[in-house]
């Protein structure tokens, strides 16, 4: 009992209730602390990873089946895209043509189109080696060239035209453009060089490329040759940095190799920035 009275008359002491505050202060601020840190580490990580957005799906959902709902999300969901690839990529006309979703669908009604959309969407049902490639190497890229900002990127089905599509701080990726080397079609209207860039291993570095041109364009057509190979060697260079991969190898790509070894002080972004010839 003596033990009891003791312990209480301890606890009513405005000495040690104000200790005992001070503990549950500090211990509040702590637990705050961290999970501030937590939050902001999560959003970061959210926002430096690359996740490709659907569109050839709903695309290929309208081409195939006339699907008019998938026609109201295209346009809905992804107005930008859907414009681009009407006006820019098919050059069918204007968005706002009251016949355009007509000329669209009878567009791809071609057989070879057809399957090559069914291909597509063979091919590429799971995009998430595509996700972790071009996660780490954007996250590669932003480390070396910090003012480079995420770009939003999305998968599309064109009629085997460009590979990838520059926008507003955006990436459209052709994925007719990939089927593989040995494909039919390639087979029949594309040299055996340009085949071998037409596989799924190319997109990651063609989007880098195409990504990096937009920012750090080349050399007007005054300029000369010399200074438009460098330009090159430059942008495919960094694509090699930044993926860890040797996938271009060719003799600018090699000077320009040679000069950063020799040049250990000058960073990726002012070798991209620097406009003179070496």
């Amino acid at each position: 009992m003596h033990r009891i009275l003791t312990i209480i008359n301890l606890l009513n002491s405005s000495k040690t209730v104000r200790k005992v505050y001070l503990l549950l202060f500090v211990l509040m601020l702590i637990c705050l602390g961290c999970e501030w840190r937590l939050k902001s580490n999560d959003e970061t990580s959210n926002d430096s990873i690359v996740t490709i957005e659907r569109y050839d799906r709903i695309e290929s959902l309208y081409l195939t089946t006339g699907d008019y709902s998938a026609l109201l999300q295209m346009n809905k969901s992804f107005p930008m895209q859907t414009r681009t690839l009407i006006e820019n990529v098919l050059q069918l006309g204007q968005v706002n043509d009251p016949e355009i979703n007509i000329k669209f669908l009878r567009f791809f009604s071609d057989s070879t189109l057809q399957q090559m959309i069914n291909d597509v969407q063979e091919q590429f049902t799971n995009l998430d080696d595509l996700n972790n490639e071009l996660t780490e190497a954007f996250r590669n890229l932003k480390e070396e060239v910090p003012s480079v900002e995420m770009p939003q990127v999305y998968a599309q089905i064109g009629s085997f035209d460009q590979s990838i599509i520059v926008g507003n701080k955006t990436l459209g990726i052709s994925l007719d453009k990939y089927l593989g080397a040995d494909y039919p079609f390639y087979r029949e209207h594309y040299t055996d060089e340009q085949r071998k860039m037409m596989t799924r291993s190319m997109i990651t570095p063609d989007c880098l490329g195409f990504y990096l041109l937009s920012l750090f364009p080349s050399p007007d057509q005054q300029a000369t040759q010399a200074a438009r190979d460098w330009h090159r060697g430059k942008i495919q260079w960094v694509v090699n940095h930044v993926t860890n991969r040797r996938v271009f190898d060719d003799e600018q790509v090699t000077l320009v190799d040679s000069f950063m070894k020799q040049n250990k002080e000058m960073s990726v972004e002012q070798l991209l920035r620097d406009e003179k010839t070496y």
